[in-house]
């Protein structure tokens, strides 16, 4: 959910003024929409009324402020990274729908509701690797990325960045029942000691989010209303 850098640079070149494309598809990004240039771009099979086409023009134009050299092939090159309605397509996942470029934290962070077996799968994921970490977040070996991605796949585009941060919501309070309950078996227990045997038995996810009643962070009665409309 993080903002996204692209890097154009390699769109553009030193290159003498020219008012359409050279012999290397190149052509000066001012002149783009004239109609000399879009006849060349729409004859290498660019749809030059594509939203991605459009999305890409507009990076560009961001980038480089409508001075340089654009070529062809890195139009095509960019568009590939667009779906149909110019929304970006992350690299590592393959999905659209979790840019956040542009998107206010009011727009992205919001609760909706997440399927019975993603929150499952979290609920797992997080005790087991509060059982073998001993209550200490590891970045280096942890799945979760895993979960919310199994999550992503499955949710509508326009869902998946709320519901990202919604699961991760339900991760939190997973987290703190966990810290809660090791606590309550041995009060001299800090993360990183070892956990007391059967300190976790008897917390399941459904006990959890049947007690959502503590408000999160900045977002605290947004959040406690929430759950208590949905469960």
């Amino acid at each position: 959910m993080s903002s996204r850098i692209t890097d154009y640079s390699f769109l553009f070149q030193n290159m003498n003024k020219s008012s359409g494309v050279d012999s290397f598809g190149r052509f000066n990004v001012s002149n783009i929409n004239s109609k000399g240039i879009q006849s060349q771009l729409r004859a290498s099979g660019i749809d030059t009324n594509s939203k991605a086409y459009k999305r890409v023009v507009g990076e560009m134009m961001k980038a480089g402020g409508g001075r340089g050299i654009a070529n062809i092939q890195g139009i095509k090159n960019l568009m590939k990274n667009y779906d149909a309605d110019g929304d970006y397509i992350s690299p590592v996942t393959g999905l659209a729908g979790m840019d956040a470029t542009n998107i206010p934290i009011s727009k992205r962070h919001v609760l909706i509701d997440i399927p019975e077996k993603n929150r499952q799968e979290m609920f797992d994921n997080a005790k087991r690797e509060f059982l073998e970490e001993n209550g200490v977040a590891n970045g280096d070996t942890t799945k979760r990325s895993d979960v919310f991605y199994n999550y992503q796949k499955g949710a509508k585009k326009e869902d998946r960045l709320k519901g990202t941060w919604t699961l991760e919501q339900y991760e939190r309070q997973y987290n703190q029942a966990f810290y809660d309950a090791v606590k309550a078996a041995d009060p001299n227990w800090k993360p990183g000691m070892k956990i007391k045997e059967g300190a976790l038995d008897g917390i399941t996810r459904e006990s959890i989010e049947k007690s959502l009643t503590k408000t999160m962070g900045q977002y605290g009665e947004t959040f406690k209303r929430g759950f208590d409309m949905k469960l």
